[in-house]
């Protein structure tokens, strides 16, 4: 694992990140496009054009033969497994973000990390390996720091778990003060702030309470975006008109 190089799914749509709005758009978009060129193999063509999980399952599933129970159902399961995985990384984030708000032996952070991740685990040896590299990275001259600095919840365990290490030991050894250089590099997101709370001395408690508020938010949301996903790619599959593809869209916005 390369601490140094950006994972391909940073530059995807990530359903976490996409507002309902956009969300909506993207599905009347392929709807148009469909009523127009009268092809289905547009699903396949826009299948193989996306990364993001979730749509990449509806897109599969609307050019089958499933019906729409079943569709709903295997949507269902596909949103609970994605989710899960979503929420076990942004614990992560919060673990590694508490931890640096108290002080807290790198060491234990780890450990702590390590119990979220999922198998083949990382050796403590190899994290700190590659958290020590990323620090050497990070400070030469011509280093990518909005991408070695990033972190979220799309990257992989093993990755997350050596940038986490990474902002751990930058706390422990120059103090959390310190950690306010790397935020002008963050783009808006729950481990910048969380990380700028940890630097400006919040007590870890807090820290920990706020970023558990914040996964509980972007994870409900998340959940009803996908539900209104599922339910507009039923729509385009049974060959709703677009006017009630977006009567679809608009019950589930405010």
């Amino acid at each position: 694992m390369d601490p140094k190089a950006q994972s391909p799914a940073q530059n995807e749509l990530d359903i976490l990140e996409m507002p309902m709005e956009a969300l909506a758009a993207y599905w009347l978009s392929i709807k148009k496009l469909m009523d127009t060129k009268r092809d289905k193999s547009l699903l396949a063509t826009e299948m193989e054009n996306t990364g993001e999980r979730f749509i990449r399952h509806l897109l599969d599933a609307a050019s089958s033969t499933l019906d729409q129970d079943l569709l709903r159902e295997l949507a269902s399961a596909k949103c609970q497994a994605l989710l899960a995985e979503a929420r076990r990384r942004l614990d992560m984030i919060r673990l590694g973000l508490t931890g640096m708000a108290q002080g807290e032996n790198p060491r234990l952070t780890f450990i702590r990390l390590s119990g979220h991740m999922t198998p083949p685990a990382l050796t403590e040896k190899r994290a700190f390996e590659l958290a020590s590299g990323l620090m050497s990275t990070v400070a030469q001259k011509d280093a990518d720091l909005p991408v070695l600095l990033c972190v979220d919840h799309k990257q992989k365990d093993d990755r997350l778990a050596v940038k986490l290490l990474f902002y751990a030991l930058a706390a422990r050894r120059n103090g959390r003060q310190s950690l306010h250089e790397y935020l002008p590099h963050l783009r808006p997101s729950p481990f910048a702030e969380g990380l700028s709370m940890a630097a400006d001395g919040f007590e870890p408690e807090f820290v920990s309470r706020h970023l558990a508020t914040l996964r509980d938010q972007a994870l409900g949301a998340a959940r009803r975006k996908m539900r209104m996903a599922t339910e507009m790619c039923l729509a385009l599959k049974s060959g709703l008109p677009y006017d009630d593809m977006f009567r679809v869209a608009r019950s589930f916005m405010t």
